[in-house]
């Protein structure tokens, strides 16, 4: 899997700057690519505040109002590697288009869901089309912006955009649930999407990976038994502690693990380019992520459970307080902070 893109083989970060430089098209192709990703930050944290009138509607059973919640997020980090590696094969803008339009349908599916079991099922389908939209934005960014001092500060814009999403949720969810029922903090991806289908033809640019080689199934088997099993793992001992079931999970994963890392090597054309690691812009930019996607959303989900259910605040007022942390979070994931060399000067 290429996330970062491919390069062509004559341009190095010594080619001559003026000749690689981005104009007009590509960086309103990436205000472009910002709205998936800031749609993918949202749908992490838009269902927090509408959670205890989403209980009130379908009475879910704790269980399953915690897989509400964690059904979306699961799935993204099991199909993740997956989607990256089939847009490769595919096509990234292709890929992307199509995930856009199933993250409609599925968003659809969970707005109009009358029971627990089909909005846990379409949160999980949900997840899946999530999983194609965030490989296929970041790798088409590294193919529009071939200077790397732009491409540091594309991507630093990119991470911007996800902690964007993930902190506007909360309010975007307020205003909508003082006006709404709960299944419209679903539908706010419906116009995103749309603009997102017309727009992106004219304006990305297609790109398939020079050695598409059939998918390697046991790389997917592996990369699937190996992190769905170790989020499971977190998410029991969450709940229940250390128990033999957090145990299995974690080490059936990290085993896993080690034989996904052990094949990616063996390979001639591996799932994920695991030197793609030695790349300080791509590091930084997973460590914002796992940063908001842990200790933010965790913390959103709390508070906002809180405010409501002990304080008794509307679902506005509940969504305006999470501005202060939302704010630190957006100043945290300002591109001059997260781009290496965004600072440094101009070629």
């Amino acid at each position: 899997m290429t996330i970062l893109g491919d390069r062509p083989s004559h341009l190095t970060d010594h080619a001559d700057p003026g000749e690689t430089r981005a104009g007009l098209r590509e960086w309103a192709g990436l205000a472009l690519l910002a709205l998936p990703t800031i749609l993918l930050g949202l749908d992490l944290t838009l269902l927090h505040l509408a959670l205890p009138a989403l209980a009130a509607d379908l009475k879910p059973t704790s269980t399953q109002a915690l897989w509400i919640v964690d059904a979306y997020g699961f799935m993204i980090a099991g199909f993740l590697i997956t989607m990256g590696t089939l847009g490769d094969r595919i096509g990234r803008r292709k890929l992307l288009m199509l995930g856009a339009a199933a993250f409609a349908v599925a968003s659809v599916l969970s707005a109009y869901s009358t029971s627990a079991t089909m909005l846990i099922t379409a949160r999980a389908a949900l997840g899946v089309a999530g999983a194609t939209l965030m490989p296929p934005t970041l790798a088409l960014i590294s193919n529009m912006f071939l200077n790397p001092h732009q491409r540091a500060l594309a991507i630093g814009v990119w991470a911007t955009m996800f902690a964007l999403g993930m902190a506007a949720g909360p309010i975007v969810g307020g205003i909508l649930l003082e006006r709404y029922w709960w299944g419209a903090a679903f539908l706010v991806a419906l116009p995103i999407v749309g603009l997102l289908l017309i727009v992106a033809p004219f304006l990305l640019p297609e790109y398939r990976a020079p050695q598409s080689d059939r998918l390697d199934m046991a790389s997917v088997a592996l990369s699937l038994a190996g992190l769905l099993p170790i989020v499971y793992g977190i998410k029991q001992i969450a709940k229940d502690g250390l128990g033999l079931g957090a145990t299995l999970g974690l080490t059936v994963g990290l085993v896993a693990t080690l034989l996904f890392i052990r094949r990616q090597r063996r390979l001639r054309s591996p799932l994920i380019d695991l030197e793609l690691f030695s790349d300080r812009a791509f590091r930084t930019a997973l460590l914002i992520l796992l940063i908001g996607l842990t200790a933010v959303g965790g913390t959103m989900l709390l508070v906002t459970q809180y405010l409501q259910l002990v304080v008794g605040l509307s679902p506005l007022s509940a969504g305006l307080r999470m501005g202060p942390p939302a704010l630190a979070m957006l100043l945290a994931a300002s591109p001059h902070r997260s781009s290496p060399g965004a600072s440094a000067p101009a070629p």
